[in-house]
């Protein structure tokens, strides 16, 4: 099987296309592509799409309903594709996509910042503050904490690693010593 990424990607640069050209904007079309994905990737919804019993017909009607939010027609059209084509379920990754192609777009991207201990809002500043020189990109920060590091901080950006934990520090040294 394909791998999903290479499956989604058409979508995603269709349906970003269209998002772009659409007059309610890239970030209405974000939060409406977020929520779509967030429902497919619900287990009993999964299942309720995959059942033999139910035809296109139905499966579309079946998801479209579980929208909370009011579907335009383009993308009621879009929901008629993915399962026309039996890629409903592939809709997180779509989803992931055309937020990469919506960051590449406004010149941003995530920042997945990993700390030892809680930062405050200041320390999360001046650290995006200083992330966005060296990436030259306007970030977007998601701070989560893990205390398998010790101590530090790990971030990625894109396909970017910058690892300046104590675990990290403490791997690299036990390497050398090895060696």
């Amino acid at each position: 099987m394909a791998e999903l990424s290479t499956i989604a990607r058409p979508y995603a640069e269709a349906l970003f296309a269209a998002a772009r050209d659409d007059q309610a904007g890239l970030a209405s079309w974000s939060g409406l592509v977020a929520e779509l994905a967030q429902v497919a990737s619900l287990g009993d919804v999964r299942e309720a799409l995959t059942d033999p019993r139910l035809n296109a017909i139905q499966r579309i009607e079946l998801f479209a309903g579980l929208i909370k939010t009011p579907l335009p027609a383009a993308a009621r059209n879009f929901i008629e594709l993915l399962v026309g084509n039996n890629r409903i379920l592939v809709l997180p990754e779509i989803a992931e996509q055309f937020e990469i192609l919506k960051n590449r777009h406004e010149g941003t991207a995530l920042a997945q910042i990993s700390t030892a201990y809680a930062l405050s809002d200041e320390q999360v500043r001046k650290l995006v503050s200083g992330l966005e020189k060296k990436f030259g990109l306007k970030l977007k920060p998601a701070v989560t904490v893990d205390t398998d590091l010790i101590g530090g901080v790990r971030v990625i950006v894109g396909d970017q690693v910058l690892d300046t934990s104590v675990q990290a520090q403490l791997a690299r040294m036990r390497d050398t010593l090895a060696a």
